[in-house]
């Protein structure tokens, strides 16, 4: 696999049992490229490993006066050298590459876990905790993966110059085999307290990084509250968690380094000590001597890259750790016969809800009311095919009788479109963000007029120079944010009329738009969507009177069924939920009956018929007129 050649077809189906399994892996699909790097680091530390022999050599043949002893010392450290260049910048080429592309995978795969999740990502793993997995941890894992062949290089190595000198001098080899030995258990101990404590170091910089991206997504609310001080402290003293689990981590390390410097050492001046005395008897030559000092020297070498390997085990394995729980996540599916019965088409017919009881009958505009926004939501989200687990009970949503969990993801996703409170618009320009799947029925033009994006366009076309007065060639910032809560509404309320799907759920597409944009947003949603089921999440009456069926929702369950005046004259609990008013004869679940409780001064009474206007259940009553 070569860089030029990513991204991956198919980046695999990797091994989430552990963090280990999923480094085991990763190093397994890349196993020519890690053998490549292997062969590489070999060449080129088999050469640097025979250079004091070629320095032995040269000092025998200059002790004894031998002038062709010297010509095949240069020639014999010239090739050495050849072969350290060779194999250092292949070894560079070929770890830099197996690191890019373990990253790229790793990069692929969580893309399509998010891809396969969609919004439920979030509701299972915090929002920080994906960012930081598919930034620092992808490099974290892909330095793991490029060692593993440098330290099989510099296992091999060490091994055979040990063996080698044990060969070459039995009294000298002996010794460095003791001292290597010696070196491994002194250090091995030292590893699980720093890999607990870059644990521990990761752990708190996750915290950080969650606590950040939630601050920046809520920057304008804690700013319209005067919360950024607040915010701001707890930022610090995440902070100042991560540098002390930082601080720790590198002491430990520094250790690790001290004994790694001291034990050479002594291991050096030990065999430099007893290798002048044999030199001094007569036992061994001085070039042999110079050789066993020169092959102790090398050791270093790898004894360095050892450490270097068990680093970024020690870095890598929380952060496999975390990626493989998000890989792990899966769409529950069934495995009922409708699948392979239906296929890829997509399935038609009425949408049923066997957990909530709730219809949305084919080619109609059904509006859902629910007092709970999360319970709103999680309906939502499971009416989109996830949050269905037969395991658990949870019977998957029926589209046409076919369970929508039991068809493969992408005709899931081309049935119905689930449109979340707060829709994210990706930065680039206008047409970029239309530029969606679709059936072609609705264009781009007739989508933005329904939403009622005219301002919207009027103001982007003003917004820069390079527009040419064209507002879809106007660049849209990171999830919109020069846009106000409604324009950003309307706008994805027009992106996901474009893609035209079989069923658009759209949970409180209009709660940031005014009353009489709603209205008419309400009025051309119907003639969109004419002959496509639509559900609306939603609880205003402008909505609600346009709807051809109104479900009420208490509790999870469907309790009412009818037209939005229906619900009103003859569901109480319905009325109050819509108008925000608390009827004293029909105390509404979760809510205290406050009848007797003598008024707040100061305090507006939403509950009454003297709320104060602009509050909110002042206008819901305002809209109710309206369509009344």
């Amino acid at each position: 696999m070569q860089i030029r050649d990513l991204p991956h077809p198919d980046p695999g189906d990797p091994d989430v049992r552990s963090g280990f399994r999923l480094l085991l892996w990763l190093w397994r699909s890349q196993l020519g490229g890690q053998l490549k790097a292997l062969a590489w680091g070999t060449l080129q530390m088999a050469a640097i490993a025979s250079f004091p022999l070629a320095v032995g050599v040269a000092v025998e043949a200059a002790a004894e006066g031998s002038g062709e002893g010297l010509v095949s010392a240069g020639g014999l450290m010239l090739v050495l050298g050849l072969a350290v260049t060779v194999g250092d910048t292949m070894l560079h080429r070929a770890a830099i590459t197996n690191w890019i592309t373990a990253a790229a995978r790793m990069q692929q795969l969580l893309a399509r876990r998010a891809a396969a999740l969609g919004a439920a990502l979030t509701r299972r793993v915090a929002a920080g905790e994906v960012v930081a997995v598919s930034t620092g941890d992808i490099e974290k894992i892909g330095w793991f993966v490029e060692s593993v062949s440098r330290f099989g290089a510099a296992l091999l190595t060490t091994v055979g110059v040990c063996v080698a000198l044990v060969v070459y001098e039995p009294v000298l080899g002996a010794v460095v085999v003791a001292g290597v030995v010696l070196l491994i258990a002194a250090v091995l101990p030292l590893l699980p307290p720093a890999t607990r404590r870059a644990d521990a170091q990761r752990a708190e910089a996750g915290r950080a990084t969650e606590l950040a991206s939630d601050t920046v997504a809520g920057l304008r609310v804690l700013r319209g509250i005067g919360g950024e001080e607040l915010f701001l402290a707890r930022y610090r003293g995440a902070s100042q968690r991560v540098r002390r689990a930082a601080v720790r981590t590198a002491r430990m390390w520094s250790l690790i380094d001290a004994v790694q410097v001291l034990l050479p050492g002594l291991l050096l001046i030990s065999v430099v000590w007893m290798g002048t005395r044999l030199a001094l008897d007569g036992r061994i030559a001085v070039g042999e001597l110079v050789t066993v000092y020169g092959a102790v020297t090398f050791l270093l070498f790898p004894l360095r890259l050892f450490q270097e390997f068990a680093m970024a085990y020690s870095f890598s394995r929380p952060s496999a750790k975390r990626a493989a729980r998000v890989l792990a996540l899966r769409r529950e599916t069934g495995a009922g016969p409708a699948a392979g019965a239906r296929g890829g088409r997509v399935p038609h017919g009425d949408l049923y809800d066997p957990a909530s009881g709730l219809t949305a009958p084919a080619g109609c505009l059904t509006a859902v009311v629910c007092g709970d926004p999360d319970a709103a939501g999680r309906l939502a989200e499971r009416l989109g095919g996830h949050g269905g687990d037969p395991s658990e009970g949870t019977p998957s949503v029926l589209l046409g009788g076919v369970a929508l969990d039991e068809v493969p993801l992408e005709v899931a996703r081309t049935a119905v479109l689930v449109q979340d409170k707060d829709p994210v618009l990706l930065s680039g320009t206008l047409r970029e963000l239309f530029d969606v799947p679709s059936s072609g029925r609705v264009a781009p033009r007739r989508a933005l007029e329904a939403a009622q994006c005219g301002d919207v366009l009027d103001a982007l076309a003003r917004s820069g120079a390079d527009t040419g007065g064209d507002p879809m060639r106007a660049r849209i910032t990171e999830r919109g944010r020069s846009l106000s809560g409604g324009q950003r509404q309307r706008l994805a309320l027009a992106r996901s009329l474009v893609t035209d799907p079989e069923v658009l759920v759209l949970d409180e597409p209009t709660s940031a738009v005014d009353s009489h944009t709603e209205a008419r947003v309400a009025d051309a949603l119907r003639l969109v969507r004419t002959d496509r089921t639509t559900v609306v999440f939603s609880s205003s009456p402008l909505l609600l009177d346009r709807a051809d069926r109104v479900a009420f929702v208490r509790g999870g369950t469907v309790i009412a069924v009818g037209t939005h005046r229906d619900l009103l004259s003859r569901v109480p609990e319905y009325r109050a939920v819509v108008t925000r008013e608390a009827d004293a004869d029909v105390p509404r679940a979760g809510i205290p009956d406050t009848s007797d409780t003598p008024d707040t001064p100061g305090v507006p009474d939403t509950a009454g018929t003297a709320a104060a206007p602009g509050a909110p259940g002042a206008r819901r009553r305002e809209r109710l007129e309206e369509t009344a």
